[in-house]
């Protein structure tokens, strides 16, 4: 089970369905609810941290667990729900 604040890896399709790339995301879904779904509810995370509405700046001191190679942003305008199933990795 993934838990809430965690950040993952997974695996996102380009558009064209030719590959995929590795992305890291943000578990927003309570707990409770990740134990009883299948699925989880998460916002995006990336290292381009241009100014955008709807972001939160993150760094490592932000950070309980594990470590960021670089200062992120957290896209709260990014929100997807997905099977745990699909998770690559834990990363913090």
């Amino acid at each position: 089970m993934y838990k809430q604040r965690e950040i993952l890896i997974i695996p996102v399709p380009y558009t064209d369905l030719s590959s995929q790339k590795k992305r890291p995301v943000v578990v927003v879904s309570n707990n409770y609810y990740n134990s009883l779904m299948e699925d989880i509810v998460v916002v995006a995370m990336t290292s381009n941290i241009e100014k955008r509405d709807y972001s939160i700046l993150v760094s490592n001191k932000d950070i309980e667990d594990g470590a960021l190679l670089y200062e992120s942003i957290i896209r709260v305008d990014k929100i997807y729900t997905l099977k745990q199933s699909i998770v690559l990795k834990r990363f913090a």
